[in-house]
């Protein structure tokens, strides 16, 4: 690992700032076409999402399909419109197709699509993605490959059960080259997942299923760089990263509120919506 100077790291932290901005923008437009998009979990991921097509994930862009590649599964599926603009802003498909998104033959469907390149798997029904990334981590492993396989949940998802049964499986093979990542924004789409069903104390219960569990603010962009560059930190066991976020990051309209989980932004909610993004990002 290479030092960095303060400077780089600052310089690096506000790229990372302004991509993640631009794929706001690109969720807010997808939010306003005609079937709306769920844009709250998008935009609370939507850091964590950048930083790690940007800084962690081994992959080439014009190569999608590269057999050296880390795998990354998006298993809150109904974040897409994240994904499809991440994949836009590095190069992995072009930019154009966004205005596609939805219609009738696009690639981009509300739920990721596997003909879509960057996808390994459509997701969509919750609760399946942290089995696919174990599969895949064993996958690798057995076949001599220090690839890593790195699964996206949202935290209402840990209502399912068959999470817990990954994370099980995933620790008893002592899979040290899974990462799950928890976007953490504490609601769901009937409300508070605590009121819902309770989580916390959320990092200690991946502990007790003998996963390496730490926490960090999922729109920090030095602290998550910490993180990931500390990957692996135990080389015995999975890690899990619980990463604090708010629901609707980036746009006061939408943040912290459930009723920002499926949007079909009007014209004129969407034109208020993006006066937010770039008010946000001007204080």
């Amino acid at each position: 690992m290479n030092a960095e100077t303060p400077g780089t790291a600052v310089v690096a932290d506000q790229a990372l700032a302004d991509r993640a901005y631009r794929v706001r923008e690109h969720v807010l437009r997808m939010g306003a076409s005609e079937h709306g998009a769920h844009i709250g979990g998008s935009l609370s991921c939507t850091d964590v999402l950048v930083h790690l097509y940007t800084e962690v994930l081994r992959l080439r862009p014009d190569e999608p399909d590269w057999p050296g590649r880390d795998r990354f599964v998006l298993s809150k599926g109904h974040a897409a419109p994240a994904l499809y603009a991440v994949l836009a802003e590095t190069g992995v498909i072009e930019p154009e197709e966004l205005e596609t998104y939805t219609q009738q033959g696009s690639r981009l469907a509300g739920h990721p699509l596997g003909r879509l390149p960057g996808v390994e798997f459509p997701t969509g029904s919750l609760g399946h993605g942290l089995s696919l990334g174990a599969g895949v981590a064993l996958a690798m492993r057995r076949l001599g490959r220090d690839s890593r396989a790195f699964v996206l949940l949202g935290d209402g998802e840990l209502q399912e059960g068959s999470v817990w049964e990954a994370a099980m499986l995933a620790a008893q093979y002592r899979l040290d080259n899974l990462v799950a990542v928890v976007d953490r924004n504490g609601l769901q789409i009937t409300g508070d997942t605590e009121d819902c069903v309770a989580l916390e104390p959320l990092a200690e219960r991946w502990r007790s299923f003998g996963w390496h569990a730490v926490e960090v603010d999922g729109h920090d962009h030095a602290a998550l760089r910490e993180v990931f560059r500390a990957l692996p930190a135990v080389t015995d066991r999975p890690t899990v990263v619980v990463a604090r976020t708010v629901k609707g990051r980036g746009v006061a309209l939408f943040e912290g509120k459930k009723k920002s989980h499926s949007v079909q932004l009007t014209p004129r909610l969407y034109q208020r919506a993006k006066a937010g993004l770039r008010a946000g990002r001007q204080s």
